[in-house]
């Protein structure tokens, strides 16, 4: 019996002893796993962070990745990042275009090609050897100023992908001169359909409105979908540019600011007079409402055919929003000052429904001024089903 016993204990104790053992070998494998995994993410994380400190050396800046996101890149990460063709957010891609590429494309950059004019440069059209048509900015960057435009478009644009955003196709680098390659948008500026020899005439009422809400969705996005939110900051008609089918983008986005960017107080003022909100201008207060004061003032171009700032006399120049404003709330006389390319082709309750967004647009106090999202829902309904809105003709 005593036999017996100690034989049995002896086994159990060996199979205790077992399953110590592989319960050591066990828990040892764990942490080793562990120690393991906490010194590859150590390794990755200095390494990375010796990358980001070297580079920053190299581009003479110790810029964070906040502050990166708010600036745009500089022209020395462009370089980096964008040295072939690459793709940037899994969906926009963006080419290091050549110098003789683009002066073939505009044949020597052309007088007859010109486009537009702008503060530091030319937009002249082009085409491709594939025969892809394009615009193409030419910037002097000899300027700071020039150089922060510069940086500030293509670091925005490169970022962005939306059906009311202009695309950005290409950039280029060639002395003290900067290239930007966008789509080339067939109808040209709103300002241009406007106030050029068309007079208007081929935006139709209902062209009109698709237009102002193309506008609200491209502002939308940089409000409400963009992260930080963006503030356009020189949103006018000459910033509208039209596609063949009279969709609009939203275009230059080289005054553009993020939200953090605006709360540290790093913005001077800029912009153009006659669209700049009042708070702007007076106390320097920028907020996305200075973006749809800007986009209440292009509304009233759409409705009415009349310039922001109108010279009235030699050193006077008169405001179409102090002008009209009393009228646009005063239904017996609203229909006498809208462009008569319209006025008889439309529905004048749309026509009070339109300007009264503009009213709300255009408050002098920010706090009264809708949302673009609240602009954009009461837009909908004044657009046909085919031109995206809600409308049944």
């Amino acid at each position: 019996m005593s036999i017996r016993l100690y034989h049995t204990s002896t086994r159990r104790g060996a199979k205790c002893q077992m399953d110590f053992k592989k319960k050591s070998l066990i828990a040892l494998i764990v942490v080793c796993s562990s120690l393991g995994a906490s010194a590859l993410f150590f390794v990755c994380w200095w390494s990375f962070r010796s990358k980001r400190k070297r580079r920053a050396q190299r581009d003479g800046t110790q810029s964070s990745d906040s502050e990166e996101a708010e600036m745009g890149l500089s022209v020395t990460s462009f370089l980096d990042r964008f040295s072939s063709l690459k793709m940037v957010n899994r969906k926009v891609s963006i080419l290091v275009m050549d110098f003789k590429m683009l002066e073939k494309a505009t044949d020597g950059f052309k007088e007859s090609n010109v486009l537009g004019q702008g503060a530091f440069g030319c937009v002249y059209k082009g085409m491709l050897d594939d025969g892809m048509h394009i615009a193409v900015k030419k910037l002097d960057c000899g300027s700071q100023d020039a150089s922060k435009v510069y940086e500030s478009e293509v670091g925005f644009l490169s970022k962005m992908q939306h059906p009311n955003i202009i695309s950005l196709m290409g950039y280029c680098i060639h002395g003290e001169a900067r290239f930007i390659v966008y789509e080339l948008m067939q109808n040209g500026s709103l300002e241009t359909q406007l106030y050029g020899s068309s007079n208007g005439s081929a935006l139709t009422w209902h062209r009109r409105m698709k237009i102002a809400l193309d506008m609200a969705r491209g502002l939308e996005y940089l409000h409400k979908h963009r992260y930080p939110p963006v503030i356009h900051r020189d949103l006018k008609s000459a910033n509208i540019l039209l596609d063949a089918d009279f969709n609009a983008k939203l275009a230059d986005f080289g005054l553009a600011v993020t939200e953090v960017t605006r709360k540290k107080n790093r913005v001077k003022l800029s912009g153009t007079l006659g669209y700049v909100a009042p708070e702007y201008v007076l106390d320097g207060k920028l907020t996305d409402k200075s973006d749809v004061y800007a986009f209440g003032v292009v509304l009233l171009e759409l409705l009415l055919r009349r310039r922001p700032l109108e010279i009235v006399a030699p050193t006077q120049c008169q405001s179409i929003v102090t002008w009209a404003m009393p009228q646009l709330t005063d239904r017996t006389k609203l229909p006498d000052i809208v462009d008569p390319v319209i006025r008889d082709a439309m529905d004048v309750k749309h026509l009070y429904q339109a300007a009264a967004v503009a009213v709300l647009c255009l408050q002098p106090e920010p706090i009264y001024r809708p949302l673009i999202t609240d602009v954009l829902h009461s837009l909908i309904p004044l657009v046909p089903v085919e031109l995206g809105g809600t409308l049944k003709t």
